[in-house]
Order: structure tokens, then sequence, then C-alpha cells
């Protein structure tokens, strides 16, 4: 008789934006008459840009003529045009030491910071940063790494969690045991918030120390404004040694629907004589036939120069956004985070609400969704989560209705 994998049933609930999902369905269907305005959920609402809308139409055509034809890529790394496109624009600009080798290019930043985890030992402990996005732990609870899940204190018994809050500036402290693993979110998805490049050049060096390794999620570097935060890990003396880099198209390029992303794995990266850089290009050869030809020439066209200008223009747009919602909310008493290097504002909940009254109230008295800061783990009780994704017009209609409240 089969059996199932036991560590699913140790998640609590559902996922947390499904649970959003129902919650806000429902109230629709009993509430037909009102008009909501989602502000939860991270995904954009711009169109593709021109640039690399034109690109997919050519790569399109060009599935359409047997000469042009391609069935399989030649690598599940990904086609070499498009990393090279990401080396010369994300790395060779930045002044960071990674090769065309060592970029795998796949379908998104979710999957690859969940599949990831398959290449290291169950007995391996994690450390996040606390709140957390939530796929970090949960694609560790399916593997058996996190023990048993405390309904009161919210935590699992083998996460090693790094509370960032008002109290320490929301910059992640060393923890008193050493982790293995480290998932570390710059700029941060939930906060918004970041950490310099000196503070990050402080995490490669305990990791290098420790012996520990860094996962570290950078899907929202195109928002950094900020001259002295980090746009890669790389930029950090020794990180190719202790680090290894996700990166997204999903936020600076609209690719949300789309599916793209990358993994960059240095060859430097080793576990006991191990390459670490072999294990993954194993896994992601043994499981994944690579990202379609079509997206991949719609994702060179990101690096294009009227891609790059347009996709500025909309980065803009979003941020334009943020400054709005973090003014606004200011303006009105709301202790607000984030929003200059991230198109996420974190607030405090007033009156003492907890993160999920504060979602029911917002969303019964204003008819606005968000996302409640406990869902990101303990320490986002007390804080709440508006993203700057929404139309300008919904935006300011949005932040009318908070403030009417």
């Amino acid at each position: 008789m089969f059996t199932i994998n036991d560590n699913y049933q140790k998640l609590p609930g559902s996922y947390l934006f499904s649970t959003i999902a129902k919650k806000v369905s429902a109230y629709a269907t009993a509430n037909p008459d009102k008009s909501l305005i989602r502000l939860g959920i991270g995904d954009v609402t711009q169109p593709i840009a021109p640039a690399i809308l034109e690109a997919f139409h050519g790569a399109v055509d060009e599935m359409g003529e047997a000469e042009s034809f391609r069935g399989y890529s030649p690598d599940s790394m990904g086609y070499e045009f498009l990393r090279s496109a990401i080396l010369e624009n994300d790395y060779k600009s930045r002044g960071a030491e990674v090769y065309v080798d060592e970029i795998f290019v796949s379908d998104g930043a979710k999957s690859d910071s969940a599949n990831i985890q398959e290449i290291f030992g169950a007995d391996n402990k994690i450390a996040v940063t606390d709140p957390v996005y939530p796929v970090y732990v949960d694609s560790n609870v399916m593997a058996g790494r996190c023990g048993s899940y405390d309904e009161k204190t919210e935590k699992w018994s083998n996460v090693i969690y790094l509370p960032c809050t008002l109290e320490n500036n929301f910059v992640p402290e060393f923890p008193k045991e050493v982790p293995d693993i480290i998932y570390l979110c710059y700029p941060n998805n939930p906060t918004g918030t970041t950490i310099s490049k000196e503070q990050l050049q402080e995490w490669v060096d305990y990791a290098n120390k420790n012996g520990a390794l860094i996962i570290y999620d950078g899907a929202y570097e195109a928002y950094i404004s900020s001259p002295d935060v980090a746009h890669t890990i790389y930029e950090c003396q020794g990180a190719r040694t202790c680090a290894i880099e996700i990166r997204s198209f999903s936020k600076n390029a609209g690719f949300t629907g789309v599916r793209l992303s990358h993994t960059v794995v240095p060859k430097d990266l080793t576990c006991g004589g191990i390459s670490l850089h072999g294990l993954w290009a194993r896994r992601q050869n043994t499981k994944f036939n690579g990202t379609a030809y079509i997206i991949q020439k719609a994702g060179e066209a990101v690096y294009s120069a009227e891609g790059k200008a347009q996709l500025a223009d909309q980065i803009a747009y979003y941020m334009r956004n943020a400054k709005l919602i973090y003014e606004s909310l200011q303006s009105v008493g709301y202790q607000v985070f984030g929003g200059v290097d991230a198109p996420y504002i974190w607030l405090k909940t007033p009156q003492n609400m907890s993160s999920w009254e504060f979602f029911d109230y917002l969303l019964e008295k204003g008819n606005v969704v968000g996302t409640p800061g406990s869902g990101f783990g303990p320490s986002g009780e007390g804080y709440f989560r508006l993203t700057a994704f929404g139309s300008y017009e919904n935006t300011v209609a949005a932040l009318e209705r908070i403030k009417g409240l």
C-alpha cells in the first residue's frame, strides 16, 4: 500500500495567499455591491513593455518556420544569449565575479527558492529572517527539516528565527546558535526594508567563518535607489565561497504571468569537496527541461537599451505609488517602513489590532485588501503589508478610503 509524505501534514493551514484569496472571495460573494481594491499580493499591473513584447512576437514567428524552430533547449541551464546578457548587466556592471556557466535560467524565483533545498541533507538547520517569505520555511518543512510546529508561538522547533522588527531597525542579528543554511532576502519581502552593503558583508564573513551557506533572494534588486545597498551579494568579498543568489524577472520586468528567473551557483562553492554547482546542475538536468525559448528571448530584451528605458519608467511608476502610500499613511499617524528600495510598505497596525483583525477591518470598512504581517512569521504580528504594484488610480482611491476610516 502506498504512503504519503507525512511532512505535508505538518504544514499549518493553507498557503498564506490562498487563505487571503478565500477570505476575499467569501466577502465579495456576500457583498456584490462593494468595489474592492487589492493592495495585497505582490503582482504587477503594468503591461509588458513594448521592447519585450516585440521580442516575444519575433520569437513566436521563429517557431513558425522550420529553419528557426527550436525544441528542447541545448541545456537546462538556459540559452547562452540570455545568460550572457544577465552576466554583463547584472554582475559585470557591478564588478561582481560571476561566470556565464554559473548562471541557471529557470521559471521563477519561487520555484528555485523551494527547490534549492533538495541538494542539501535533511539534518541541516536553517535560519530565516522573521518575518519571512513563507516559501523558504514551507519547502523545508516538506523536506522534513523543520521539526515540529508550536501553534502557540507559531514557530518550528528546528528553525532559527532572526527577528526583524522596529526594535532592531529591521536588521537581523547573528544568532546564538550557528545555522547551516541562512535565508536572506534584500530588499526584503515583506518589510520593504534593506541592509547596507557593509552589513551584508558582515553576514558573508559570518557564513565563511562558520561554514554556513547563504541563500540570497534578490528578487527586488531593480528597486534599489540607496547608494550604500548592494545590488548583488557577489559585490561582497568572499561571497563566492558561501552564497547562492536567486533573481527574478517578475517584479523588474512584469513577468509574473510569464515566469522567468535565474540562480547563480558559483563553482567555488563546495561542501566536503563536493561542488554545489554540480549538484544543482544534476538536479536541474534531471527534473527540468528548461524555460521556453520564446520567454528567454523576451528576457534578453529586458537588457536592450529600449527595454531598460521602458522598465525604468515602470519601476518609477510603482515607486511613485510606494512614496504616496508611505507619505499618506504617515500623515494620518501610521508608523510606516519600507517603500524606498522596495515596492512594499510595512506598517504597524493601529490601536493594538492583531494583523488579521486589521485585515478584516480594512476589508470590511474600507474594502481594501492587504496582507497580514503574522502570515510571514511570528515577528510579523502587529504589522501589515501593502503593495505598490496597483495602478496609481487605485492606489489613490485606496488611500482615501484608509484615511477616511
